[in-house]
Formats: C-alpha cells, sequence, structure tokens
C-alpha cells in the first residue's frame, strides 16, 4: 500500500464516522482499521526520513 492510499483511506473512514449513517456496530471497526492505517503511516514516514538522512549524509560526505 501507498502512503497516499493510506492517507485517502483515512479521510473515507473520517468522512463516515462523521456522518449521521455510521452506527456503533461500524464505529469500533472504523476505529480498528484506522488505528491500523495510522501505524501504517507512521512507520513509512519514520523510514522515509532515515533515507533521506542517509542521502544529505552520503552527499555531505562526498562534499567534503
Amino acid at each position: 500500500m501507498k502512503y497516499s492510499e493510506a492517507v485517502a483511506e483515512l479521510e473515507a473512514i473520517t468522512a463516515k464516522m462523521q456522518s449521521a449513517d455510521c452506527d456503533i456496530d461500524s464505529l469500533a471497526a472504523l476505529t480498528a482499521r484506522a488505528l491500523e492505517l495510522l501505524k501504517f503511516c507512521k512507520e513509512k514516514l519514520f523510514k522515509t526520513d532515515e533515507e533521506v538522512k542517509k542521502c544529505l549524509e552520503t552527499l555531505s560526505d562526498s562534499l567534503g
């Protein structure tokens, strides 16, 4: 899954949770899925941050 797909799904879940059609049974499942997506996004952001830092360090080392 791509980060943008996870964010789009989170946005859809948020809209469902805010709608009058969302019942209590659906709310629990939507919340669980949202937590999974948030964890995925956090891990993806952390990994990307580490990769960018490595690239910058390599660039800095090669420039002297």
